[in-house]
């Protein structure tokens, strides 16, 4: 009876200690199951944000007066530059806006009085300009270069917003007030460093 008893108590420890080891068991396949899931081949892109253009750029404005010698007498040849939103506006390849400039251009006489006085737009140079500059380019520059004989020369640029693209152009004042523009084709020697500064 003894026997019998022990022998019972000792199968139902045995059956107790076995099922413990196999859910141990269990759970340790469990685990290394979902640490060593397969992973995707998927390739995942990042998410390509388009650019969201800022604010219209625009230029500073400058004035540059200078004091001249010309056929016998000294002029005041005064330039200035001014962006002006009723102008239309330039666009990039990413919509981005840039605003367009007016240019003054006044020579004074010795006593005061005003020789020449001329407000420039890009309008103004649409017949030296390709049909690209004169939708996609800006009025950048005008300065004055030099005085040569009978006339006064000045020289202007047309470019494309924020890069080296631009047109090279030719203001010539005549002692009778008769000016030309046309594009400057003889750019043999760059313009001096301030000059340079104020043409881009």
């Amino acid at each position: 009876m003894f026997f019998t008893t022990f022998a019972a108590t000792y199968y139902i420890f045995i059956m107790k200690h076995l099922l413990t080891v196999a859910l141990l068991a269990g759970i340790v396949v469990m685990l290394a199951a979902c640490g060593g899931k397969k992973k995707s081949d998927d390739i995942i892109a990042p998410r390509i944000v388009k650019v969201q253009p800022k604010e219209p750029v625009r230029m500073q404005p400058y004035l540059d007066e200078k004091k001249v010698a010309w056929i016998g007498k000294t002029y005041t040849v005064s330039v200035s530059r001014q962006p002006s939103d009723s102008l239309p506006m330039v666009k990039d390849e990413n919509g981005q806006k840039f605003v367009d400039n007016v240019f003054r251009l006044i020579v004074s006489r010795p006593d005061g009085s005003v020789f020449f006085s001329r407000t420039f737009t890009k309008k103004s140079l649409t017949q030296c300009l390709d049909d690209e500059f004169n939708k996609t380019g800006v009025f950048e520059g005008l300065v004055f270069d030099k005085a040569e004989g009978d006339y006064l020369l000045f020289g202007a640029s047309v470019g494309h917003p924020q890069s080296d693209e631009y047109i090279p152009l030719v203001f010539r004042l005549s002692r009778m007030g008769e000016l030309v523009i046309k594009r400057d084709t003889q750019m043999d020697t760059p313009p001096a460093d301030e000059d340079e500064e104020n043409l881009r």
